[in-house]
């Protein structure tokens, strides 16, 4: 009796959470596609790029480490990277902070699979009625990270029948940010994020170069940020003071 409970509180959970991750799933479907290809023209097949997709789960830091797999390996320069590439993810944690509490064992997971999309999710959709909150952010979080690995996987064996050039493949990660930049821009109180973004990417491109400037302007962008939070965080103890 108690295990047939537990199912269909389960189902209920993924009946909840599937339809608000089916955009995730068609745009995983495609960058996770390309993802494949270019790691099989690389010459890493599908095994490699399921197992990036498993373990590291890094998403635009997954396109980026195909150059670093490709080139010169530099361990420190790697690291750095991945730091400011994910960085972000600091911000999603402490946001998600009330979200996850007194979620039991799987919180764990969820912290490991939390990426752009499943924030934006669970940031802005609740599990409706008779759907339990844990539940409900587990099956959000799983199927988002199923999608990008199986289409990873898919992108890897269909690698081995492209035969066409793939050149500029790799911008479809690019791309998608282009699109979700400009959708944001939309929004006036976005745009100084937006403009800090452009300002310190174009300050890291005048002093360190094109090839050396992500660095740089990730740190520039992050310690904007989290000025920028101290001072909202100041404003608002002074006002409660008032």
């Amino acid at each position: 009796m108690e295990t047939s409970t537990t199912s269909a509180r389960w189902r209920r959970a993924f009946r909840a959470a599937f339809p608000a991750t089916i955009p995730v799933m068609t745009g995983f479907l495609c960058l996770g596609l390309a993802y494949g290809v270019l790691m099989q023209t690389k010459g890493y097949g599908p095994l490699w790029s399921t197992l990036m997709s498993a373990i590291a789960f890094g998403g635009s830091m997954q396109y980026v480490a195909i150059t670093l797999l490709t080139t010169a390996f530099d361990p420190l320069q790697a690291f750095l990277l991945s730091v400011m590439v994910n960085a972000r993810h600091i911000f999603y944690g402490l946001a998600l902070l009330d979200k996850y509490k007194g979620l039991g064992k799987l919180r764990a997971f969820l912290i490991y699979v939390l990426c752009d999309e499943t924030f934006s999710l669970v940031s802005t959709v609740e599990p409706r009625s008779g759907v339990e909150r844990r539940d409900f952010y587990f099956c959000i979080s799983l199927l988002d990270y199923g999608y990008w690995v199986l289409s990873t996987a898919l992108g890897g064996l269909l690698g081995n029948f492209i035969a066409f050039d793939t050149t500029g493949l790799d911008f479809a990660l690019t791309a998608l940010f282009v699109v979700l930049f400009l959708e944001q821009w939309k929004k006036r109180a976005n745009r100084p994020a937006g403009i800090i973004g452009i300002l310190c990417a174009a300050a890291g491109l005048a002093v360190f170069g094109a090839d050396n400037m992500v660095i740089p302007a990730m740190v520039l962008i992050l310690a904007a940020l989290l000025g920028g939070r101290r001072q909202l965080d100041r404003g608002e103890k002074e006002e409660g003071r008032i």
